[in-house]
């Protein structure tokens, strides 16, 4: 699914960007960025779940509990990842360069890659290039860094909204990528990739930070799937540097909500538009169960129609029928009377009471499923839970490009 997003200026107030060409990817595209704070900023991070967890993912992981960071230094071509001491050993490396660049706490920068899985990182050519990135820092080269974090995207994904916040200004803004390799599961506690990095210039408390990613993450990026493939590098970064000069927000507080509000708002946009962007994609389904006996049961049910084969493969076809549907339901887990649910495509509803009717309203029916976003609505008539998903459908190109990946 291609879309053309024009590029606007983005500022973040004490924050600078970078993005260079270090030959990391073969067709010469940037694939070096460094995100730098002009002070050391609150912070808050997740990471994937995968138990093959990349470098920089470990070391993030570690360097990010502290609830402080100041810079990001990211490549791509390379995911650095089942790469053992010595994919290690490069990441801190990448970490020192900026660290002695930029005058920085090395405790302060953590790392992150996207790319190929089991291929060393090449050391001296990445390091070249992080010193680039740090040579090249500017307020003005967002959409540069946000480049040089890109792989198979077909488009630039970004976001910013302005919020008041203690009667203050701020600004929240956001990039990600991704668009295989996506359905992400990452987690607060500590222990094609999905990598994204939310800033802000409002001032903030870490404790604030993790709240406002332990309530937007269940709505943005952990309920998105492309293909069901849980990246081992996957990362969210919530960075606020406080140069807006409010009054420190603070979980509970009365700005909070507005924070709050404002970032989820911004994650929900850039997790959307990961899905718009899925490999070979040409549809995007928002899937919604209601009336589920339990969360855990509408989740289950959300996330199997998500991620089942036969259900995105018909969304491509733009095939209303619903047997798969019901299939992926009925092996999801999630426990209801198959005489009593309904579906809808849309305002179409395709089953009624446990009955397809699709024969009956076909031709309305296709109609909704050939748009390029629709929803699919499950009522399992079981309780008053719900769940949502956004996924795509399963394309002959998603195939095709994966297929001949590395080649």
């Amino acid at each position: 699914m291609k879309l053309s997003i024009q590029p606007v200026p983005i500022h973040i107030p004490g924050f600078q960007f970078a993005g260079v060409r270090c030959g990391l990817k073969e067709n010469g595209a940037r694939d070096v960025a460094l995100i730098c704070s002009d002070v050391p900023a609150a912070a808050a991070a997740a990471f994937t779940t995968n138990r093959v967890k990349a470098a920089p993912v470990l070391i993030g992981m570690e360097r990010a509990a502290a609830g402080r960071l100041q810079a990001v230094i990211i490549n791509s071509g390379n995911a650095n990842a089942f790469t053992g001491r010595a994919g290690l050993a490069v990441a801190r490396e990448m970490c020192a360069v900026v660290s002695r660049e930029l005058h920085i706490d090395q405790a302060l920068v953590i790392p992150s890659s996207t790319g190929h899985i089991g291929v060393p990182l090449p050391r001296d050519r990445v390091l070249e290039g992080v010193r680039a990135a740090c040579r090249a820092l500017s307020p003005d080269a967002f959409h540069e860094a946000l480049e040089g974090m890109m792989t198979t995207d077909a488009f630039p994904k970004f976001a910013t909204e302005v919020v008041t916040v203690g009667k203050r200004g701020v600004t929240v803004a956001g990039m990600t990528k991704g668009a295989g390799m996506i359905a992400p599961r990452m987690a607060i506690e500590k222990h094609a990739t999905n990598l994204t990095y939310v800033l802000t210039d409002a001032a903030a408390s870490p404790a604030a930070l993790r709240r406002i990613l332990q309530t937007a993450l269940p709505h943005s990026f952990n309920a998105i799937v492309v293909d069901g493939d849980t990246s081992t590098n996957d990362t969210i970064v919530l960075m606020a540097n406080g140069m807006a000069d409010n009054t420190p927000v603070a979980p509970g507080s009365r700005d909070f909500s507005r924070l709050c509000d404002a970032g989820t708002r911004v994650m929900q946009r850039l997790a959307r538009l990961v899905v718009k962007d899925g490999e070979g994609a040409t549809k995007v389904v928002d899937v919604e169960i209601e009336g589920a006996r339990s969360p855990r049961d509408a989740k289950r049910a959300a996330e199997t129609i998500a991620r089942s084969p036969l259900c995105k493969a018909a969304f491509f076809g733009s095939d209303p029928y619903t047997g798969r549907v019901v299939c992926a339901l009925g092996y999801s887990g999630a426990v209801f009377d198959p005489e009593k649910i309904d579906v809808y495509f849309d305002a179409v509803q395709v089953v009624r009471r446990g009955r397809e009717i699709v024969g009956e309203v076909e031709e309305r029916a296709a109609a909704v499923t050939r748009r390029p976003e629709f929803t699919l609505r499950v009522n399992l008539h079981a309780g008053t839970a719900s769940a949502r998903r956004i996924t795509c459908d399963l394309s002959v190109d998603y195939v095709q490009f994966n297929s001949d990946y590395r080649t």
